[in-house]
């Protein structure tokens, strides 16, 4: 059985509008929320019993995480379940807010996708991968989440692209080198045995 869970939000109204997100603390869409029961209905068939939850502070993914819980048959892991500004999604600086197709005419597609998918090049006044991974998930995962999966524990993170995408790196999933061909689809767990 899968001892970590990772599980991006559901989309949100700003990935429907297909905006720069990051920090700001946005709605799910009604396709979010039936990608959050999908989420836990196929967790609950596949028989798995959480011992510990973890989200970010930003709203798209505690619904998420919540809705996922209550459908897996875990409801009262709710009220226990971790909130911390260390899961947030990556910074995106003076991008966010901004429509990704046009700042890709403004910038050009290879800049923006420097931006959003190389490992160390942050976007203007933003985080780069690299940074989410050293200065807030890493510290945190190796501090409150790998000492319960080193117990045995099965745990749910619920959060979001860039902070899953930095889980991966620090799971040993991929390394820097290979983490821009990961993509990680809206409420749709992922199971990995670490």
């Amino acid at each position: 059985m899968p001892n970590l869970i990772l599980m991006r939000h559901g989309q949100s109204v700003w990935n429907k509008q297909n905006l720069f997100t990051g920090f700001k603390d946005v709605d799910l869409t009604d396709e979010g929320r039936d990608e959050a029961h999908a989420a836990g209905l196929e967790m609950k068939s596949k028989g798995i019993i959480f011992d510990h939850v973890f989200t970010s502070t930003l709203k798209r993914a505690i619904e998420t995480t919540e809705i996922a819980l209550n459908e897996a048959g875990q409801g009262d892991l709710i009220n226990n379940m971790i909130k911390h500004d260390d899961l947030r999604e990556r910074d995106y600086g003076d991008l966010v807010g901004l429509n990704k197709a046009e700042t890709a005419e403004k910038y050009g597609d290879e800049q923006v996708h420097i931006w959003r998918r190389s490992y160390d090049v942050p976007p203007p006044g933003g985080e780069s991968l690299q940074m989410v991974v050293e200065n807030r998930v890493r510290p945190y995962y190796d501090a409150h989440i790998k000492p319960l999966l080193d117990e045995g524990k099965t745990v749910l993170i619920g959060a979001h692209g860039n902070t899953l995408r930095a889980m991966l790196i620090i799971i040993g999933e991929h390394t820097p080198e290979t983490i821009n061909s990961a993509e990680i689809p809206t409420g749709q767990p992922l199971y990995f045995n670490v």
